[in-house]
């Protein structure tokens, strides 16, 4: 039989209360604690699937799982950053995230109202390209792709694909022109 982790591993509908995810998160939740007091490089190394040479992450984080989190080199992620990892979060190299910014891959049930009623979700993967800039505020949402060298606008929130070499803002986020 296949595990509820498993399940969220591979997109499939889970269920978020399984105990061994509920192990995970308090992990992950402890390590975040003990990262947003003290700061220090090896909590994230340790909580994070991986991070790149020269990257830096301020507090105050919040993840869920933190090992589906891969962070490229000579990227910041700014304050007050919530990472909900459900599913693999890419963030490339030399990126810029700006504070409150909030990177979300889970999904929950919109007619199966009785599955959401009982906690059921899925989730999709987010990446973030190389050289791409988050303004403060940005929302992305799962299974968004953003392309390299964008830029995103403070206060947008970004429900689809954004490609290459382009600024976009808004509520939902659009192209606005080419860079």
């Amino acid at each position: 039989m296949i595990s509820e982790k498993q399940k969220m591993l591979t997109g499939r509908l889970y269920k978020d209360s399984d105990p061994e995810l509920v192990a995970e998160r308090r992990r992950a939740q402890r390590l975040v604690d003990e990262f947003n007091a003290t700061r220090d490089d090896a909590v994230i190394k340790e909580l994070f699937g991986s991070i790149g040479e020269g990257s830096w992450v301020m507090p105050r984080l919040q993840c869920d799982y933190g090992y589906q989190i891969h962070m490229g080199s000579n990227s910041f992620l700014n304050y007050d950053a919530i990472l909900m990892d459900c599913a693999t979060i890419t963030i490339g190299d030399d990126v810029s995230i700006g504070p409150r910014a909030q990177l979300l891959t889970a999904l929950h049930p919109i007619e199966d109202h009785e599955a959401r009623r009982q906690r059921f979700e899925t989730a999709a993967p987010i990446t973030i390209g190389d050289n791409v800039w988050l303004g403060g505020g940005v929302i992305v949402c799962a299974g968004v792709t953003i392309g390299d060298n964008a830029v995103i606008g403070a206060g947008s929130v970004v429900t689809r694909d954004i490609p290459p070499r382009v600024l976009a803002v808004g509520n939902p986020c659009k192209v606005i022109r080419e860079l």
